[in-house]
């Protein structure tokens, strides 16, 4: 069973109730590729309900407003890059054509070519998952930039913790020592 229709979620806010994915299935399908977060066309068009070619017919038709930093094409290596990440696809699903990769301002935009009820709130899901990714994101980079300071921090005191050690060392330390000894020497000695 495909997973992405045993665990739909119902819209109750539609005209009718449509079935909006969770969290987990979305992002499970957004990849990083040329360091963006996206989302393939044959996932999105799974999620919207449409076949994979009505969606690329859709975005050819309205190319002006999916500029490079909305939605790209993947060049032969990066598809074959993510086949190998993905695993074998099944007989069929192979298409002649190369992926298109979808950004979050390139999903939002497909609500414009794509009119369905279901695109339309998948697609509002879809962002929302975004937004609470880049929420996410920044919050565990506060805490990384806490903890890179506090590294800084622990590695002067060690310094300084070494540099005392050194010092006593080098009191303890009789073989060290140079010069006139020092204490009472009894004459005949």
């Amino acid at each position: 069973m495909n997973t992405l229709h045993a665990t739909l979620v119902l819209e109750p806010s539609a005209k009718y109730v449509v079935a909006t994915p969770p969290d987990a299935v979305i992002t499970g399908r957004i990849h990083l590729i040329r360091a963006q977060r996206v989302l393939l066309d044959r996932d999105l068009a799974e999620l919207y309900g449409v076949e994979t070619k009505q969606l690329k017919r859709q975005v050819r038709r309205n190319l002006g407003r999916f500029p490079e930093d909305f939605m790209f094409e993947l060049t032969d290596e990066e598809n074959e890059a993510l086949r190998s990440q993905i695993g074998t696809l099944k007989q069929g699903e192979h298409s002649k054509y190369l992926p298109m990769a979808f950004t979050e301002q390139g999903v939002a935009m497909l609500s414009s070519v794509l009119n369905s009820e279901q695109a339309i709130l998948v697609n509002i899901h879809i962002i929302r998952v975004f937004t609470r990714m880049r929420e996410m994101l920044l919050a565990h980079h506060e805490v990384l930039q806490k903890l890179e300071e506090l590294e800084g921090r622990l590695s002067t005191h060690d310094e300084e913790i070494q540099a005392i050690f050194d010092h006593l060392t080098a009191l303890v330390s009789p073989a060290e020592r140079q010069g006139r000894p020092i204490g009472f020497k009894p004459t005949g000695q």
